[in-house]
């Protein structure tokens, strides 16, 4: 075609090519002047007619005119060659500029706002370009933007075509335009001007992070995350990215049309304010007094201080951290905030895997772990913020929920061997992102992965990590890929255990697999002695087998890392629960609780021992400590309960109680509430109340109206006495713990009974039994020598 003639335009060189045609420069012979020659595909107008409606729509589109639109002159026909003519735009298009790159934010809003503006127009004169991309915008040397192609999308689309079949081809290697397209698009539904609007989002966001809000490179995958999938924040990959662009950004990308801006004139609007100028605050803030040679100098001012000196004295008070009128922010910016509480919220699963679910579980357990491995920093455990998975409640009133300052947002990716974690620190006081960033390794480097990102976190909230603590966290190694996937499979039936302890099965079964695989990962270990011990604790194989699996895998998990906190805590559990040996119980758990000081399991535990102990107001305090780092999980409360009732401060008991019972009423465990309730009650002499919560216990457990109505008649009959004849005779006997009955038989007077189950309970060396010192219920034996002899067989001191 180069120096060929179309009608009076001379063709000088070839400029593009794509799915509309070949696009050439070309001179106007009739008015001097270079213009830009589309030749359309050969067969695309099949018949005159086809080429009359072109010509018509051609028209209606040569009456837009403005600034920022190319203009179309002409559409001709010579020679069986159909061609468009429209005005020549020098510089280079939106693609070749966002291929080096992001762009300044001052730039994205000159751009944005030009587009804004381009769109305003057609749309206002009924022309939707239906196929917006960086492609089709041209940027001129001075700055100014081009759309190209108004509505040339809907000239070329064949008859009976939806949006999907459409036949264009863009740099990104997927059929069509799909990147840039509307979820109502894919659909098949009518673009409408809201469907301009998505694009224009998806071209903001390419333009903040040089990334598409949705990269899959397979049709089905990229269809699907468009039409379902949230795009990641753009400020996950931008970060300092103004909240109120990114704000711009998503409204545009909303998937619902009603959800996004409604008019292109609201979306100029909106950066219209964005690039306001806002005007610096007049007054100074209040000074604190100065104290030193600064006082000195500032109490000199009988007179007016010559300009030098006071410039002086400002910045003598800046270097020595005075904010003199909040000139210190105004001439350096504002301090990082720091933060000594966090929630990483649950990790979303970027795999297109459902199957992945649990990698995704379990790195964002791994990752909690990590960071709760420091001291200064509050972590909230895993249960708490598990409730979030599927919400999307702001941000500021999940902070307030959990009672937090910051909160990390994030996702991973698993391909193969390869992980990706994208994470993002967000102030959650002032909703405002402040720091993300993605990394990627091999599986095999995961535990190194997690410690960097723990680090980075760290050093972002500028929390203090002593350096035993930067040793411990920078003692990683490389892990067999396949030990690691069993590994995180482990841990999420783990920690998803059921009351059956049927994934409790599941979860050693893993974590032994694991250690098939890589018979050196201490992790694997450390989790296989902790299912060992819950499943030791609920009695679902034998007490001594359990305990003592426990205790194998925990010391060889402790034989190759000695700083695995919950290694240390499974090893605890062993020597308290198993062998009494109270010491060792004791150091373990306080080594448990150094390495792993955000564990809320291993507070509540160490508050039981010190339970046993009689240690009442540290047992108290462990209690109250799991809870809060466990703030929105139920199943930790009921040990608050129980640390007052055996610190014998029943009011509190009761309060507690029944701040559980108004919290969730249909949690499946609240009758355990009711029953604590009701022994509180029972100990403060409050028999109608303490019977009346035991009745609420029973009934949620499912007691039987026969069952009750004579329990009602027993108590009514024989008051407590008679009610506990009437239970220690009963069909639910079996159902009864050991201790349970023991104390009945104390609170009848029935010592040597009493005794006699206490003693088979200590044989047997029932986890119940060690509570006995501290037991209310048995205070009317505490004369009897017997009582001495049996803490003195569990090595308590009396």
């Amino acid at each position: 075609m180069i120096g060929r003639s179309l009608s009076h335009y001379r063709i000088t060189e070839k400029i593009g090519a794509g799915g509309m045609g070949e696009v050439y420069r070309a001179e106007d012979l009739h008015l001097a002047r270079d213009v830009a020659i589309k030749v359309l595909p050969a067969g695309t107008l099949t018949d005159e007619a086809a080429r009359r409606r072109f010509r018509h729509e051609a028209l209606a589109l040569s009456k837009l005119n403005h600034p920022n639109i190319q203009t179309v002159h002409d559409f001709d026909t010579q020679e069986e060659v159909d061609f468009l003519v429209v005005e020549f735009i020098p510089g280079p298009t939106l693609a070749d500029k966002l291929a080096a790159g992001a762009l300044p934010e001052k730039e994205i809003a000159s751009l944005g706002s030009q587009i804004a503006a381009a769109l305003e127009e057609a749309h206002e004169r009924g022309v939707v370009h239906r196929d917006l991309k960086p492609g089709n915008i041209k940027v001129t040397p001075k700055g100014q933007v081009k759309v190209l192609d108004f509505g040339i999308a809907k000239l070329l689309k064949p008859a009976g075509a939806t949006a999907t079949t459409e036949s264009f081809t863009d740099t990104h290697g997927v059929a069509g335009t799909l990147p840039y397209m509307a979820p109502e698009q894919l659909r098949g539904e009518a673009a409408d001007p809201r469907s301009d609007i998505w694009a224009a989002g998806v071209l903001l966001y390419e333009m903040a992070t040089a990334r598409l809000p949705f990269e899959e490179r397979v049709f089905s995958l990229l269809s699907e995350s468009i039409l379902h999938r949230p795009p990641p924040a753009p400020s996950r990959l931008k970060p300092g990215l103004s909240p109120r662009l990114e704000e711009i950004i998503l409204k545009c990308l909303e998937k619902d049309p009603d959800n996004r801006y409604q008019s292109a004139r609201d979306l100029l609007v909106d950066f219209r304010r964005l690039t306001a100028p806002t005007a610096l605050p007049l007054a100074p803030s209040p000074v604190a007094p100065a104290r030193g040679t600064i006082a000195t100098l500032f109490r000199s001012a009988q007179r007016p201080l010559p300009l030098g000196t006071g410039l002086a004295v400002v910045a003598v008070a800046l270097l020595l951290g005075f904010n003199v009128g909040g000139l210190r922010e105004k001439l350096f910016g504002a301090a990082a905030p720091k933060f000594d509480s966090l929630a990483v919220l649950p990790l979303e699963n970027l795999s297109g895997d459902p199957e992945q679910e649990y990698f995704a579980d379990g790195m964002h357990e791994e990752l909690i772990a990590t960071l709760g491995k420091i001291g200064a920093l509050k972590v909230i455990s895993r249960t708490s913020v598990m409730q979030y998975k599927q919400q999307r409640k702001p941000l500021p009133e999940i902070a307030r929920e959990l009672g937090v300052d910051a909160v990390i947002e994030g996702s991973v990716r698993r391909a193969g061997d390869q992980v990706r974690i994208t994470v993002q620190l967000v102030d959650a006081r002032a909703d405002k992102h402040l720091w993300a960033k993605s990394y990627q390794r091999e599986i095999r480097d995961i535990l190194a992965l997690q410690t960097e990102v723990a680090q980075e976190i760290a050093q972002q909230i500028r929390v203090s990590v002593t350096p035993e603590e930067r040793t411990r966290l920078e003692s990683s190694s490389t892990v067999n890929s396949e030990a690691y996937q069993l590994y995180l499979k482990g841990l999420y039936y783990w920690v998803e255990r059921t009351p059956g302890g049927e994934t409790l099965g599941k979860s050693r079964e893993y974590f032994e697999q694991a250690i098939e695989k890589d018979p050196a990962y201490a992790h694997a270990y450390a989790g296989l002695a902790n299912a060992y011990v819950t499943i030791g604790y609920r009695g679902l194989i034998p007490t001594t087998e359990a305990y003592e699996r426990a205790r194998a895998a925990a010391k060889r998990a402790l034989e190759l890392d000695e700083s695995l906190g919950e290694a240390h805590l499974a090893l605890a559990g062993v020597m308290g629960d198993y062998d009494w040996d109270w010491a060792g119980a004791d150091r373990e758990f306080k080594r448990a609780i150094e390495l792993s000081p955000n564990f809320a399991n291993a507070h509540n535990w160490y508050s039981q021992y010190l339970t046993i102990m009689g240690q009442h107001d540290q047992a108290i305090a462990e209690a109250k400590r799991a809870v809060e780092l466990d703030p929105l999980s139920i199943r930790l409360r009921p040990y608050v309960v129980a640390a007052f009732f055996y610190a014998r401060r029943y009011d509190e008991a009761i309060e507690q109680a029944k701040k559980i019972i108004e919290l969730d009423p249909n949690w499946p465990q609240i009758h355990s509430a009711y029953a604590l309730l009701g022994v509180s009650y029972l100990q403060k002499g409050m028999h109608e109340e303490a019977f009346k919560a035991v009745e609420k216990a029973e009934t949620l457990r499912g007691a039987s109206p026969e069952f009750l109505a004579a329990w009602r008649k027993a108590h009514k009959e024989g008051g407590i006495k008679g009610e506990t004849r009437f239970w220690l005779q009963a069909e639910r006997l079996p159902a009864l713990s050991g201790m349970t009955r023991a104390s009945m038989h104390a609170l009848l007077g029935e010592k040597d009974r009493a005794f006699e189950l206490l003693d088979k309970l200590v044989r047997e060396k029932d986890q119940e039994a060690p509570f006995l010192k501290v037991d209310p219920c048995f205070d009317s034996l505490r004369s009897d020598p017997r009582y001495h002899d049996l803490l003195r067989r569990m090595g308590l001191p009396p």
